[in-house]
This record gives C-alpha cells, structure tokens and sequence, in this order.
C-alpha cells in the first residue's frame, strides 16, 4: 500500500483560506483519480472533491464554489484551495489515490467561529 502525504491543515478563522496538498512518488499517482475527504467527529467521512486523470472535476454541493482541486502532474501534486471556510468544514482532511487504494494518514483542519 501506498502512503500519500497530505500538508496543508491547520487553524483559521471563518472566511480564511487553506491550501491542502496530496503527494506521492510514482507514476501511478499521475495515472490516477485523487480525491479529498474529510471526516469530522460524529460524521460519516465524505467525499469532498475528486480529479480525474484528465483534470476533470466534481465537488460535494456544500463546497461548491469555495473548493477547487487541481493538479501538478510534473510535480505528484495535486491541490486542495479552501476559501470561505466555514467552522462546519472543520474535520481531518484525507487524500486518496484511486488507482491503488492509498491513503494519507490526514491533516487537521480547524476553521473557528
């Protein structure tokens, strides 16, 4: 199993912004769908956005608009912008690769009233 490393998290105010990254040595991570999902205490964890290996995007309709994930094939990266966060996007933030079913260990994110 592959352990993609996510950075990025830490603690905000409402309306602030984030900037979460995804990253993994390989081509495979390249070749594949990544997703976002965050769990937060007492919730189901969610899928948050997701891009395809062509770029093509999709995001859960709470983060429609402030969310926007992209990413930097030369580089293994791939983004997660956060703005106008809200203390409900409060959760642990994980990025996984489709591909190979791999999954970071997650980065905390706090947004406070």
């Amino acid at each position: 199993q592959v352990l993609l490393e996510e950075s990025g998290g830490g603690l905000v105010q409402a309306g602030g912004s984030l900037r979460l990254s995804c990253a993994a040595p390989g081509i495979f991570f390249r070749l594949s769908a990544v997703g976002w999902y965050r769990q937060a205490p007492g919730k189901q964890r969610e899928l948050v956005a997701r891009i395809s290996s062509g770029g093509s995007t999709s995001y859960v309709d709470s983060v429609k608009g402030r969310f926007t994930i992209s990413r930097d094939n030369a580089k293994n990266i791939v983004y997660l912008q956060m703005n106008g966060l809200k203390p409900e996007d409060t959760a642990v933030y994980y990025c996984t690769e489709e591909l190979r079913n791999s999954w970071g260990q997650g980065t905390q994110v706090t947004v406070s009233s």
